[in-house]
């Protein structure tokens, strides 16, 4: 235990407590009550319909009387801006106009200062935003939200985006899985059946990629796939094609550089699984009048069966969170969840949005092992 602790102690504070408070921030709403604690305490009251009581706007005054400057404000807009847009100028137009001394009639001073305020959507956000828990982030990356009631409701088709984007990340991530069992599942078994000194000229060569950076390799593939690149010329010198094929800032660069990647991690465990396979119970199959294609699909594919399901649970499982090369070979329209869940990180500054779009995944990954857990059998997803 004395040894395995140092290891632990790392592994626990710089991978699981990181990656718990990510996902916490899918839910986490205790900014917005911090910044204004009167007005969530007020609204609470309030059944919803309409326009709040003034108890709710005086409320507002005084929060907004105690934001400590300009980036309070900013940041207090900006947080709403995600649940309504336009709330972020409303907040800081309203902070700049709003008069010194004791307010009499709160509602109608923000009203003359905005008539936004006066609009029931506006105040319905600040209502459900109120608690220090929400759903908002998690529906949202469902493409569902809340109405002024309360009731939930898909989005327009103009904001709906990322049921369709979870579509196109599984669709990549099980064609990729797909080209790579089919190109590795032969390289394997050639592996596994020719000599040792062979063997380990073919595992070499599988392993390079390995040895090289994966923005390198996926740039490598922008200079082959172009239209003046060698892939291209090579078809045309072979009379193949007249013209060149558009195969870079598409769907089929994705899936080309993605298998060309992922593929080490099919071949190894489907190989790792083969090399212990005994030729002859491949033999005696043939000796009882088999025909080839009966002993492989009778006896050599059943036993390559555990290398299949954790070289395609393996392959599957990295292809979903690929950012790095669709990002640089695909188009607009080929980015998957990890190209969002990075934009909204770093440059959207929506931490709460990226970490439900990672939750999702992360859900989505772990139903889906253990659907195949439940159907194959959990061990069989291992490789020994």
């Amino acid at each position: 235990m004395a040894l395995l602790a140092p290891s632990v102690i790392f592994v626990v504070l710089f991978f699981v407590v990181p990656l718990a408070l990510f996902m916490f921030r899918s839910v986490d709403n205790r900014d917005l009550p911090a910044m204004l604690p009167a007005t969530t305490a007020a609204i609470q009251d309030w059944q919803g319909g309409g326009l709040p009581p003034e108890p709710v706007f005086a409320a507002m005054v005084s929060d907004l009387r105690a934001l400590d400057g300009g980036r309070e404000a900013a940041l207090l807009g900006r947080r709403l801006n995600h649940a309504q847009s336009g709330f972020r100028s409303l907040i800081t137009s309203t902070l700049r106009k709003l008069p010194e001394g004791d307010i009499a009639d709160a509602q109608a001073t923000l009203t003359r200062i905005d008539d936004r305020w006066s609009f029931p959507e506006y105040w319905a956000i600040l209502r459900q935003q109120s608690g220090a828990l929400t759903e908002f982030y998690l529906l949202g990356a469902l493409d569902l939200e809340r109405d002024t009631q309360g009731e939930i409701r898909r989005v327009d088709e103009t904001r709906a985006v990322f049921v369709s984007l979870y579509k196109r990340t599984f669709q990549i991530s099980l064609g990729v899985t797909g080209l790579c069992l089919l190109i590795g599942f032969p390289v394997a078994a050639l592996m596994s059946s020719v000599t040792p000194a062979a063997a380990s000229w073919l595992l070499t060569m599988v392993l390079v990629p390995f040895w090289t950076s994966l923005l390198v390799r996926s740039t490598a593939w922008i200079v082959l796939l172009q239209n003046e690149g060698m892939v291209n010329k090579t078809l045309i010198w072979l009379g193949l094609i007249e013209t060149p094929l558009p195969m870079i800032y598409n769907t089929t660069g994705v899936y080309i550089a993605m298998t060309h990647v992922l593929l080490p991690y099919m071949i190894l465990p489907l190989y790792s699984v083969m090399q212990g396979i005994s030729p002859s119970h491949l033999r005696a199959a043939a000796s009882l009048g088999a025909s080839p294609l009966k002993v492989f699909t009778s006896v050599y594919l059943p036993l390559t069966f555990p290398g299949i399901a954790a070289g395609c649970t393996l392959v599957f499982v990295i292809a979903l969170g690929f950012y790095v090369t669709p990002a640089l070979v695909g188009g607009p329209g080929d980015q998957m969840i990890g190209y969002f869940i990075a934009y909204f990180t770093n440059s959207a500054v929506n931490w709460g949005l990226a970490s439900a779009l990672g939750v999702l995944l992360l859900a989505a990954v772990a139903l889906i092992y253990l659907v195949l857990g439940k159907l194959v059998g959990l061990d069989r997803l291992k490789v020994r």
